[in-house]
């Protein structure tokens, strides 16, 4: 069935165009808008505003690395270390607020991860960042 009038002759070829008027409406509708609110986006209120020079602090946080193998042996930056090392170096650090990424090995018992959180915590370390990888 093809769109057509609403006479019923079936000689009558069906409507080929589409009626645009009511599209034409709508777009002048918001043009019209359009001018109007257009000048209220550039209103501004004229403030004078102090003039100061100043740097740009760069407050990167100091980022400690810390991992743990299967056998539970530390690397503190990539150097092995010991547990009361590893409190020392960030109880000495504790004041500029570290962060420490903390990484374990897969096999690691739990005991040994609680026991390193522990330490840190102890020692001060309110950030920590669990490093991991991602699935395969």
């Amino acid at each position: 069935m093809a769109f057509g009038g609403f006479n019923e002759n079936a000689n009558a070829a069906p409507m080929a165009e589409i009626n645009t008027t009511p599209l034409v409406d709508v777009m002048l509708v918001l043009l019209v808008i359009f001018i109007i609110t257009a000048p209220l986006f550039h209103q501004a209120v004229p403030i004078d505003l102090p003039r100061v020079d100043s740097t740009k602090l760069d407050d990167k946080p100091i980022v400690v690395k810390l991992a743990m193998d299967g056998q539970g042996n530390l690397f503190l930056d990539g150097a092995a270390t010991t547990r009361e090392a590893v409190h020392a170096r960030l109880s000495e650090l504790a004041p500029s607020q570290p962060e420490l990424h903390f990484r374990a090995d897969r096999n690691t018992p739990y005991e040994k991860v609680a026991d390193i959180l522990a330490v840190t915590q102890k020692a001060g370390v309110m950030k920590i960042a669990f490093v991991t990888e991602a699935a395969r």
